[in-house]
């Protein structure tokens, strides 16, 4: 008995090609879809009855050749990514926060730190699971990029300084390490001790508690916790340097 394919006629349209694209995972598996029991049948090789489909005939339904099919493949990829970003929920939203002064503040700014509008500078003083007594300064835009906050605003962590982060000292064990960041460059002053310079508009952040302002477009906030030794907010206003 004679098999007989027929030639492909017409071309998907723009719909029907993305929810091709959507149910296959690749061309392999939608090929397959195009094949019949009765092409199997009477071919009795599937990888030549996939040549068949590929070549422009087909067992049933109309056929996209294998280059329109990654094209489309990769859009799809590209367009979920785009709108899984744009939809990101905020990870304090739906969290519960009173009683938290600090993480209360800190919701307020994600969302300004995330987008770069500010880049707040987090003064942090407690103690470690070890009990020793530490210090330092978080560049809080820096973390929100590089860690998921989530586990902090939902109270299962709690923030304290890193040895990676902008300063670290450990009191107890004299440890101190310092460390620039994509927002700041971390200056040591010899009258001023530590000094912050934003690199986008190149502003310096004075934290020494002492100075009469902490810089051109910063404001220093203090924040009353019993959850740390102390809290302090260094929120910068990003403008770019004309």
């Amino acid at each position: 008995q004679l098999l007989v394919f027929t030639m492909a006629t017409g071309e998907e349209g723009p719909s029907v090609a993305d929810s091709i694209v959507t149910e296959y995972a690749t061309y392999e598996h939608y090929l397959d879809s195009q094949i019949t029991p009765t092409d199997l049948y009477y071919l009795e090789d599937e990888e030549l009855a996939r040549q068949l489909v590929e070549l422009g005939y087909r067992g049933s339904g109309e056929v996209i050749k294998r280059e329109e099919f990654e094209n489309r493949k990769e859009i799809a990829a590209a367009s979920k990514l785009s709108r899984r970003d744009q939809k990101k929920e905020l990870c304090h939203c739906s969290k519960n926060l009173k009683g938290s002064a600090f993480l209360e503040a800190l919701a307020q700014r994600e969302e300004s730190n995330r987008s770069g509008k500010v880049t707040t500078i987090i003064f942090i003083r407690d103690k470690n699971s070890k009990g020793q007594e530490i210090s330092g300064y978080i560049d809080y835009s820096h973390r929100l990029k590089m860690e998921d906050f989530e586990p902090y605003f939902a109270g299962r962590k709690k923030l304290l300084p890193r040895h990676t982060d902008l300063s670290f000292y450990n009191w107890d064990a004299n440890i101190c390490t310092s460390n620039s960041t994509p927002n700041y460059e971390v200056i040591a002053d010899c009258t001023s001790g530590l000094i912050f310079k934003n690199k986008k508009d190149r502003k310096i952040i004075n934290v020494d508690p002492k100075a009469l302002t902490p810089g051109d477009n910063t404001t220093r906030t203090q924040l009353s916790t019993i959850k740390y030794t102390q809290v302090v907010l260094y929120d910068h206003i990003t403008r770019r340097k004309a």
